[in-house]
Formats: structure tokens, C-alpha cells, sequence
């Protein structure tokens, strides 16, 4: 492999290093591919396209077109980096797409890749009805993907972007001005709805989206060596990926406007959320691109089933 990695003198052109790329991803059977692509032809694909600032429906008439000396050394060093290293590539690259936009992303931050792009781009229909979204809470929000993306899908929201995280919230500074949103977009530093509780004026939303750390301590144990890469205080949740879930579901219901609707995302940790809370109403969504573990909650059902969040807590031996 160490060979084939360094030779590279007969590659001129953007198929060669499309073949060439997806030939060394081909044959090493332990990359894993979850960070926006699930197979070894589109992450090369991304690589290869992205690095040199094409487009990803780039015009395949034109793949014959040679590369420079520079973009070739820079493409080989990417491709052994993402070898060598097992770095995701949307590291490797500084970038990351979610729902249709491009998003900064480094090491501070987990790569967005969650299936409420979806729920986004189809307005949270039919779940929000006719009601005008005029405050949006992305909660551990990372880049702010989340929250961004929303801006575009409410034009008149405003949105509040929260995270544990100040190197996280460095990372969402950077993406607010990449689309030029501070008229829009607040960044708030709070561990959960901590910071929230403590404003003269508690803000209410008509939509709370949430993608919190849900893995569990068995399934940490178990990650491929790409997620390592990932900052763990956003994967890590204890023993049963419920250990922030739990307490967002107490609070969530005295942030929600009357009407308002709670997303989050909890993977894995659905079965374990479904054992916890087994008379809870929890509405999962199907995904037509993929992606599973994700509920809504209306503001009704939040405040209906308070008690049951509190008392599940109170009694529970979670860590």
C-alpha cells in the first residue's frame, strides 16, 4: 500500500485521480465511511472534486483536464493523510455540507451529518402546520449547522445557536460569517438550557431542534478510528446515551411556545430512550435518504409528560 500511495507520477488529469483515489480506498478494507458518505466512490469523489473547488456535479467531459504540479502533491497528500491517519475528510478539507449548504468544520466540532437536514428542507412538515416560526433554539449546536440551515427555512426566524462548547462556538462564529447572519443569529454558551433559565425574559420557540451527545459508553468503546478524531463532549453520554436527553426532555416544555415542536436526534439510543420513557408518545421519524433516531415532541405532549421525565430521572441510576 505504501508503494501505490507514493506513486503517483502518471496521474495528470481529474479521472486519473478519481481512479487512482478511489483505487486506494477500494483496497483498504478498514476506512469507515460515515461522515456524509457511505461508500469508498463518493468520498473520493468528494475529495478529489472538493479539494480542487469543483463542484459536485462538476461536468464529467471535462475530467480529462490536467492538473497542476501543486493540485497533484496537494491531492496526494490529502489521500495519504485520509489513509495514513484514518482523518475524516470533511477535516481534511475544512468542509462539510448539510442541507444543501457549505459548512467550515475542524476538529473542535463533529462533521454534520445528521438526517434532520431533511426535516429541514421540507419545512418540518406536517408536523409544524401553518404556524409562523418566528424563534428557533438549535441546541448543542456544534458548527450551527443545524440552526443555519433553519435560517434558510424560516427567512423571518430568529435563531439561537447554544453550546457547552467554546471551541465549538469558535467554529459556529466562523460559519455566521461565512452567511452573514448576525442580524439573525444569536450564539449563546450554556450547558444545556442552563444560560436560557437565567434570562430576565425566558425566550419561547416554536421549534427546538436538538442532535445532543447520545453514545453510549458501550458503543464509545466500539468507534472506528475516524470518530476518535471527533471531540468525544460530543458523542460521549454515558452508560445508556441518555445521560443530556434526559434532562433536555424535563426543561424543553417551559422553552416551547404553546404550539411549538421538539426534534432531537438520538441514534442508537432510541431503544434505550423507547425502555426509559415506554408511555411516552415519542413520534420517530422516517428518513426517504436515510438516518434513524429522531422524535418529535409537540409543545402539549412535552408538559403532559413532565412528571414522567422528572420521576425517570429521579429514580434512574444513570452516569
Amino acid at each position: 500500500m505504501s508503494e501505490l500511495l507514493n506513486d503517483t507520477t502518471g496521474l495528470l488529469s481529474i479521472r486519473d485521480w478519481l481512479r487512482w483515489t478511489y483505487s486506494r480506498f477500494n483496497e483498504d478494507s478498514e476506512l469507515f465511511y460515515g461522515h456524509g458518505c457511505d461508500n469508498c466512490w463518493d468520498e473520493s469523489r468528494y475529495l478529489v472534486l472538493q479539494a480542487l473547488n469543483l463542484p459536485w456535479d462538476y461536468d464529467p467531459a471535462y475530467f480529462d483536464s490536467r492538473l497542476t504540479e501543486g493540485e497533484r502533491q496537494r491531492l496526494r497528500t490529502l489521500v495519504q493523510r485520509r489513509i495514513k491517519e484514518r482523518i475524516p475528510t470533511a477535516y481534511l478539507l475544512n468542509q462539510a455540507w448539510f442541507s444543501g449548504l457549505s459548512f467550515y468544520v475542524d476538529e473542535r466540532v463533529l462533521v454534520p451529518r445528521s438526517p434532520i437536514a431533511e426535516l429541514i428542507e421540507n419545512g418540518f412538515e406536517p408536523w409544524l402546520g401553518k404556524q409562523a416560526v418566528k424563534r428557533v433554539l438549535d441546541l448543542c449546536c456544534g458548527s450551527g449547522c443545524i440552526g443555519i440551515a433553519c435560517t434558510q427555512a424560516f427567512s423571518d426566524a430568529q435563531v439561537d445557536l447554544v453550546d457547552i462548547s467554546a471551541d465549538a462556538l469558535e467554529v459556529t462564529h466562523i460559519n455566521i460569517d461565512r452567511f452573514e447572519l448576525w442580524d439573525r443569529v444569536r450564539i449563546i454558551q450554556s450547558d444545556l438550557f442552563l444560560a436560557l433559565k437565567e434570562e430576565s425574559v425566558r425566550p419561547r420557540y416554536q421549534l427546538i431542534v436538538s442532535n445532543p451527545p447520545y453514545v453510549d459508553a458501550e458503543d464509545m468503546l466500539d468507534l472506528p478510528d475516524e470518530y476518535l478524531h471527533e471531540p468525544a463532549l460530543g458523542l460521549a453520554a454515558g452508560d445508556d446515551g441518555l445521560y443530556f436527553v434526559r434532562t433536555l426532555l424535563i426543561d424543553a416544555a417551559d422553552f416551547l411556545d404553546d404550539k411549538g415542536l421538539l426534534v432531537v436526534e438520538v441514534g442508537n439510543s432510541q431503544w434505550a430512550l423507547r425502555d426509559a420513557y415506554p408511555d411516552v408518545p415519542f413520534t420517530w421519524i422516517e428518513f426517504e435518504r436515510g438516518g434513524h433516531g429522531v422524535f418529535l415532541l409537540s409543545a402539549v405532549e412535552c408538559r403532559r409528560h413532565r412528571n414522567r421525565f422528572v420521576m425517570a430521572t429521579e429514580y434512574s441510576d444513570y452516569t
